[in-house]
């Protein structure tokens, strides 16, 4: 399968081996990148930072509110020491 792509105007052509890996660059190592397949054979590849399914919880605004609370309010109550004896006479009926 061969691929053709623009890099700054300029089209490349790149071969597949039987592996199916395609390189782009060692500008590119270890970056994320989204592919897009348009329709079979064609491809958009978009380099980018992504978030994964599993955090994107944390990409809603009142979360990071909430997040950013609980942090000042770490930071303004730092750990402190606790007497175990204490806490178990406290917490046994």
């Amino acid at each position: 399968m061969t691929i053709v792509y623009r890099r700054r105007s300029m089209a490349t052509i790149k071969t597949l081996g039987r592996s199916v890996q395609l390189a782009l660059g060692k500008e590119y190592a270890g970056r994320s990148v989204l592919i897009d397949e348009l329709e079979p054979g064609v491809w958009i590849i978009k380099v980018g930072q992504f978030i994964p399914d599993s955090e994107r919880w944390l990409d809603d605004t009142q979360v990071q509110q909430e997040v950013e609370e609980a942090i000042a309010w770490a930071e303004r109550n730092p750990p402190r020491s606790t007497d175990l004896e204490a806490l178990a006479a406290h917490l046994t009926p």
